[in-house]
């Protein structure tokens, strides 16, 4: 498995120093979160898109994906989401990205059977114009279908190979999803994986890797059994905790942490 860690980390950081980061603690790659509080997000013109895809090809270090923010699950029209994920495919295309990341975001105001039919149904629109491009679409268990049965039960719908699942490890055990009930249901969907710790189901602050409840051990051996051999993602939630400790000085013992768990479950 490779590793990498997203940029929701190092809020605002400019791109130059995340790229130094990556190299210097033996990251293999980087999630970019694609909003217009950072450097790379959908509003960049064409120059600034190939400075980023040079500055990271010139390190060696891959752009693993674009996380964006399109909710393709909501209520209301069409149009609107689906002209956020084509924005985002575009992105990521321009930047060498393989995947983009988009929310279900259902709410609560409909019921999930609506909000199903609304995934399913956008996701299916947009997988033409992803398969143009050569990015897979990836629904993150995340808020209205948190756990992996909620994100196949839309994945398994839209039936296209270039839409697949982000496996949060986090939301399918705030869930109450074991990790082989999780991997089960996203296994033939699986793009990649974040990873993150936090003190417990009450107090979700970011903690450093194996200081925390969440069952890492248990899903990197799950994922190791069963040959998988894909992306591990640090998602280190400092954006929105002002309070936790800074990412950089962390991204060392958090990569050996990694490392030991691939070793012990080989």
């Amino acid at each position: 498995m490779k590793l990498a860690f997203s940029t929701l980390g190092v809020p605002g950081l400019p791109i130059q120093d995340v790229v130094r980061l990556a190299a210097t603690h033996g990251y293999h790659g980087v999630e970019l979160r694609a909003h217009p509080e950072e450097p790379v997000h959908p509003g960049i013109g064409a120059a600034q898109r190939a400075e980023v895809a040079d500055e990271f090809r010139g390190a060696g270090i891959e752009i693993l994906a674009v996380a964006g923010y399109a909710r393709v699950a909501a209520p209301g029209d069409d149009g609107p989401v689906l002209a956020q994920v084509r924005a985002l495919l575009d992105l990521a295309h321009d930047v060498g990205a393989p995947y983009i990341r988009v929310f279900p975001g259902g709410g609560t105001e409909q019921r999930p059977e609506a909000a199903d039919a609304n995934a399913v149904r956008r996701l299916g629109a947009a997988a033409e114009y992803a398969a143009e491009l050569g990015v897979r679409i990836l629904l993150e268990t995340h808020d209205s279908h948190r756990t992996g049965a909620d994100a196949a039960r839309v994945l398994g719908a839209v039936g296209d190979r270039h839409v697949g699942a982000l496996w949060d490890v986090m939301h399918t055990w705030l869930g109450r999803e074991q990790p082989q009930e999780s991997y089960t249901a996203l296994a033939p969907y699986l793009g990649y994986v974040q990873v993150k710790d936090i003190a417990s189901a009450d107090d979700t602050t970011p903690l450093p890797l194996g200081a925390g409840v969440l069952p890492l051990t248990e899903c990197v051996d799950i994922l190791s059994r069963h040959g998988w051999d894909g992306w591990l993602c640090w998602e280190y939630e400092k954006r929105w905790y002002e309070r936790a400790a800074p990412l950089p000085e962390l991204l060392g013992p958090g990569r050996r942490h990694l490392a030991r768990l691939l070793n012990e479950s080989a």
